[in-house]
């Protein structure tokens, strides 16, 4: 069952939110060639418990760890290890937060160093596709539409849509209906209402769309081994328009980025 959000509850989840979105702006500038993720996942907890929060993943199905940082062919839950970064590199940071009762959930995937122009391609057009689902997120649509999009734009550049894992609602807990899938049809799926919050986070691949789980149970590759992508925006629907709650800005500010430009 949906949960959908008063306008009290959203500005609540907005400030959780936005921790994260703190949280990833200040990591950004710690990711380079010869650091570990184990070392960023730590600054990320202490960042998290200084500033009134709790990590949101740290525990959450028994996961070890803040973040999932998931690497090149890591498509997502990735978990933090000792084995450095390194040139050319990119890498999911995946964090979650829960404060005053609510979560906020919010990925960026980071170049480390320079990376090749086809990857940065993928980059680029993934995180566009998140804007592009966040366009339809709004009253008088269906779920089906922002997977359509986002998958539309994805799969007319020659990438892989990640079918298995999708996007889902936000609340008090972490994962709560709708599912919300990077693909689909458009007019099909649950209807678009007032104070309806989700989490939106395309997961696209270089190549196959096909994804496999490896044996610690967490880490999700691509089958061909080749880099994916993901980025995620927590988006609520006010007064029948997509609000997002997260942002990428810290992470622009961080790295000297023009911001993007997202729908009003």
């Amino acid at each position: 069952m949906i949960k959908y959000k008063s306008r009290e509850e959203i500005e609540i989840m907005r400030e959780s939110a936005q921790l994260v979105s703190k949280t990833l702006g200040m990591l950004a500038p710690e990711i380079k060639p010869g650091v570990t993720p184990l070392h960023l996942d730590k600054l990320a907890y202490d960042f998290i418990k200084d500033h009134g929060g709790e990590p949101g993943f740290l525990g959450m199905y028994d996961f070890p760890n803040t973040l999932c940082t998931s690497i090149n062919e890591q498509v997502v839950h990735g978990i933090p290890t000792d084995n450095a970064l390194k040139e050319g590199d990119v890498i999911s940071v995946d964090c979650g937060v829960f404060m005053n009762g609510y979560y906020g959930d919010h990925a960026y995937t980071f170049e480390v160093g320079e990376v090749s122009p086809e990857v940065k391609a993928l980059l680029d057009a993934t995180k566009e596709s998140l804007y592009k689902g966040i366009e339809q997120t709004c009253v008088g649509k269906r779920i089906g539409d922002i997977g359509y999009a986002i998958q539309k734009y994805t799969e007319d550049r020659g990438y892989g849509v990640v079918r298995e894992l999708v996007g889902h609602g936000l609340g008090k807990v972490m994962h709560e209906d709708p599912q919300v899938p990077n693909y689909g049809r458009q007019g099909r799926g649950k209807k678009i209402q007032e104070g309806l919050v989700i989490a939106i986070e395309p997961m696209i691949n270089l190549g196959t769309h096909r994804v496999k789980q490896l044996p610690d149970g967490w880490n999700i590759v691509t089958a061909d081994g080749k880099v994916s992508a993901h980025f995620e925006h927590d988006v609520a629907v006010v007064d029948g328009k997509p609000e997002i709650l997260s942002t990428f800005d810290y992470i622009y500010e961080a790295l000297g980025l023009p911001k993007d430009v997202v729908v009003a």
